[in-house]
């Protein structure tokens, strides 16, 4: 399930094992056909709520969910954090791993979908999760996974598109009711959490790539505590 990517390195070429993902093989499906349809979905470069959020804190271990073709874990490397970049579609990983290698850092791969993943507990000083699809369950598996890879002291850094948590289901069969939105997740703090930012602001959005029209942000950003 884990995979070391280090520039130079002899391993920095392993692929991952096809019987390595831990999740739903549908949604792997899905996601690795349309990364595949492309050759690059995404911009390339890392988001601007991340950039904008982390600049400040001091880096350490960071949980990147969702990391697509790697752009923010490449970014985070770059700055000295100790990545480890989970996603579910092994040809998204693959562009991760390369792009890491083409820039000269190191990631830690894991192709698993968050709640199947098995991460070692309060163990990063930065969850990011930038516009994750990430699925509800009736008992907040995902949510709750988010917050329980917090270290203390650590933060969660939550952002989605704004507005998509109350559009109607699309005739293309994406409905908003099916995903987490940040909310939801802020619905589940206690104590234990101190809220830095909850707020819809405009978006700092990296040009090209799937999503560039969405103008607004929702960014959740909260502290562990203990």
């Amino acid at each position: 399930m884990n995979d070391n990517i280090t520039a130079g390195s002899p391993a920095s070429d392993s692929s991952l094992p096809g019987d390595g993902y831990v999740g739903d093989p549908a949604v792997r499906a899905e996601w690795d056909d349309r990364y595949a349809d492309r050759r690059q979905l995404w911009s390339g470069r890392p988001n601007g709520a991340l950039v904008a959020e982390a600049a400040g804190l001091t880096p350490g271990r960071v949980l990147d969910v969702g990391c697509g073709e790697g752009a923010d874990a490449v970014w985070l490397a770059r700055g000295g954090w100790d990545v480890t970049a989970l996603e579910v579609s092994g040809v998204a990983l693959e562009r991760a791993a390369g792009h890491a290698r083409d820039a000269g850092v190191a990631i830690r791969r894991v192709h698993a979908a968050l709640t199947e993943a098995a991460l070692p507990p309060a163990s990063f000083d930065l969850v990011s999760a930038q516009y994750p699809a990430l699925l509800r369950t009736p008992d907040a598996a995902a949510e709750r996974a988010l917050l329980t890879a917090v270290a203390p002291g650590g933060v969660l850094l939550l952002v989605h598109h704004a507005g998509m948590d109350t559009q109607q289901a699309h005739d293309s069969g994406f409905d908003p009711a099916d995903y987490v939105w940040p909310s939801m997740v802020a619905a589940l703090l206690t104590d234990d959490w101190k809220v830095e930012v909850n707020e819809q602001r405009p978006r700092v959005a990296p040009d090209g790539g799937a999503g560039a029209h969405h103008t607004d942000d929702l960014v959740l950003r909260a502290r562990r505590l203990r």
